[in-house]
């Protein structure tokens, strides 16, 4: 994985994101089925009813800017959830059953090498592997316990057209959902040293105005330790 890939990755992520985020923006969206019922609500406005309609054709009318009220559920649930998070989470999920089902054997494997032998070393490195799987499967535990609840409201949205569900539900639900990206860079420096390090660095030039010399000088004896261990454990 080099610097260059990296950045291709990321680009290709964030351009699929504003794709699948901008749908609504290009008619995927509630706009005509909202205005065809505000038109059929109002027909004895003579000139709401021209506003809002020539010939056949839906031009313009002002709705309430609630979430429920603009977004096409057909969208959040068929695309947004099935195919954009659904899919890739059970792979995802399937994926680390199956690290921690290889790591958990290798370990007893290695475990009753080391009652031979003596040697820890092996079983050391595998412990930190497996460390480095639990911190990633920490991040996607918590993304689906954050954006699951709004889907799932969802889902009941659709399905179950005469649910009346209280508004402060749904609005948790969609709280939870943005909490879980301001979340995200407060589990990393947890959980990854190389963030962790990045994130003082930051604090220390920018924030308490220190030059990178002094930072470095000061945590000269740290850093060469992180460097070390981050050829052998880069999630630790």
């Amino acid at each position: 994985m080099t610097g260059k890939t990296a950045r291709e990755i990321i680009t290709i992520l964030w351009i699929l994101s504003f794709v699948i985020g901008l749908i609504p923006f290009f008619g995927w969206n509630r706009k005509h089925t909202i205005c065809a019922k505000i038109r059929r609500d109002n027909t004895s406005n003579t000139s709401l009813t021209q506003e809002l309609s020539a010939g056949d054709n839906i031009i313009s009318c002002e709705l309430p800017c609630y979430f429920e009220s603009v977004v096409d559920m057909h969208y959040m649930v068929y695309f947004n959830f099935f195919v954009c998070v659904l899919v890739p989470l059970l792979i995802m999920l399937g994926i680390y059953m199956k690290i921690f089902t290889v790591a958990r054997n290798q370990l007893r494997q290695i475990e009753l090498k080391c009652v031979g032998n003596g040697d820890s070393q092996n079983h050391g490195l595998l412990q930190r592997e497996i460390r480095a799987a639990k911190s990633l499967s920490i991040i996607v535990g918590l993304f689906a316990v954050c954006w699951l609840p709004v889907h799932i409201l969802n889902c009941l949205t659709l399905f179950y057209k005469q649910l009346d569900k209280p508004k402060v539900v749904m609005y948790v639900a969609i709280l939870m959902s943005h909490a879980n990206s301001a979340v995200n860079p407060i589990i990393y420096a947890y959980r990854i040293r190389d963030f962790r390090n990045t994130f003082r660095k930051i604090l220390a030039q920018h924030f308490l105005c220190r030059r990178e010399e002094l930072y470095l000088s000061s945590n000269s004896s740290r850093h060469n330790r992180d460097q070390i261990n981050m050829t052998i454990d880069p999630l630790l």
